[in-house]
């Protein structure tokens, strides 16, 4: 069975949240168990998930029973959620029972404050392998997905687990959604070895956040770059955490000064700090920073993960063999996902990968053997944890602005250029509602015109270093 669930107690505990809500593994056994006689063989849902034992319920159930969830925030913006569902015509939509009366479906099920209804739509081909499906570009609209198939989630789940050197006495503590590759992996690598997660959707600033984290014993956080620097505000380093002894960082890149106090902060009181590095199309993670470098080699997203592999390729896809050399970072191993879906009919599509992934980043190995990212060669860039793409921020602006825009930017703000300064609040105001970043991630330029090739097409570098 999926992850070893059947080895376990039904009595284990799968996940505690905030609420006071628990989950045993026979209750997600029998929650499995009812989908398995209520839907059709691989049916296609969405699963509308809030951070509680209901949402991993539902996840955990749909992938026990055969059937194909695509995992979103319950709070997706409607237009790409409507977007979502015209593409892909999925047989059910399990959402929180307070969002029930938004669907217009049939009720078929409710379990552990979520309802199930059932839409009407026609049975989706589908290839055996595929276990579940994940968005990949944050709130910008593209119904483009990422095709995780079963043997995904195990070798992910063997690979974090071992790394983090995950054991059943240890309780980490989730405050990433459910539908994000890196709270997924949480939930799939603790299960796989049999230690039961917190989840909490409070915010950090919330006294319920803190209640929970100390009562419960926590011992570890995963947060992405902003997570922390919420806790630096905080003055996290002046609390008494003594169950907590490991801190995770994934996400994008974080500012030196910040990693280098929790580097430290973790050295000076006997906890360990890990960056890593990954992608929803490599299930999570890919690469990891052994926390007796997290000083010396700070900035690194470190060595591959345990039966993973990283290479450099030149620009003809030849490997790169010297070090210290730079180039596109590839990763190899089976957490590697199948390929992308566009529409419903790619729901059919084997594995188009085969094992390898070229990242889209270009990263330097040195001497010893440790990556470290330089840029990205695609269009996207990571803002707050969440992976934004240019392209598609551009398109969103165009639907609502009347003078030539274009976007670029790094890991820590998003450059909108445009034309028309009477136009720039608008522009700032659409994008800060579309990908929810704070306005101070999010600048504005304007210039008279926007430098073009003989073509038309923008110049992307010129506007860099404009």
């Amino acid at each position: 069975m999926l992850l070893d669930i059947d080895k376990f107690s039904p009595d284990q505990l799968v996940a505690i949240d905030s609420d006071g809500g628990r989950l045993t593994v026979g209750e997600v056994r029998g929650l499995a168990e009812l989908m398995t006689s209520t839907l059709p063989p691989r049916s296609l849902l969405f699963i509308m998930t809030e951070n509680n034992v209901g949402g991993i319920a539902w996840v955990l159930a749909s992938l026990l029973s055969g059937n194909v969830p695509l995992i979103l925030n319950a709070h997706t913006e409607p237009a790409l959620l409507s977007t979502l569902t015209d593409t892909y015509q999925p047989q059910y939509i399990c959402a929180p029972a307070h969002m029930a009366e938004d669907n217009d479906g049939v009720v078929t099920a409710g379990e552990f404050g979520y309802r199930l209804c059932n839409t009407g739509a026609p049975a989706a081909d589908m290839h055996p392998d595929l276990s579940h499906l994940l968005p990949t570009s944050g709130s910008t609209g593209s119904p483009k997905l990422v095709r995780h198939m079963y043997s995904n989630i195990e070798a992910a789940a063997l690979n974090i687990s071992t790394f983090f050197g995950i054991t059943p006495q240890d309780c980490p503590l989730m405050v990433l959604p459910l539908h994000y590759t890196m709270g997924l992996s949480m939930v799939f690598s603790h299960l796989k070895a049999g230690a039961a997660i917190l989840i909490t959707g409070a915010k950090m600033t919330d006294p319920l956040f803190w209640r929970f984290l100390k009562e419960q014993e926590a011992t570890s956080f995963t947060g992405v770059p902003f997570s922390f620097d919420v806790l630096d505000k905080m003055r996290f380093y002046r609390m008494k955490l003594p169950h907590l002894t490991l801190l995770t960082q994934g996400g994008g890149k974080m500012p030196e000064a910040l990693n280098r106090k929790f580097a430290e902060y973790c050295r000076d009181n006997g906890k360990r700090w890990i960056a890593t590095y990954g992608q929803s199309e490599g299930t999570a993670r890919m690469a990891w920073l052994p926390p007796e470098f997290a000083l010396s080699k700070m900035g690194s997203i470190g060595i591959a993960v345990p039966n993973g592999r990283l290479s450099l390729r030149d620009t003809d896809g030849n490997e790169i063999q010297e070090s210290p050399a730079t180039g596109e970072m590839c990763y190899e191993g089976k957490n590697v996902t199948m390929g992308y879906a566009r529409c419903r009919a790619d729901l059919a599509l084997g594995d188009e990968r085969h094992g390898f992934l070229p990242t889209g980043d270009i990263a330097y190995r040195d001497a010893d053997g440790f990556y470290f990212i330089r840029g990205r060669m695609g269009r996207f860039l990571k803002l707050y944890g969440n992976r934004v793409g240019l392209d598609e921020c551009e398109q969103i602006l165009r639907g609502v602005l009347s003078c030539e825009c274009a976007c670029t930017g790094n890991d820590e703000k998003l450059l909108i250029h445009l034309t028309d300064a009477a136009q720039a609040d608008t522009a700032r105001d659409t994008l800060m509602n579309a990908i929810h970043v704070p306005a101070n991630a999010i600048g504005v330029r304007v210039m008279d015109e926007l430098p073009k090739n003989e073509a038309g097409k923008i110049l992307y570098a010129k506007l860099d270093n404009a």
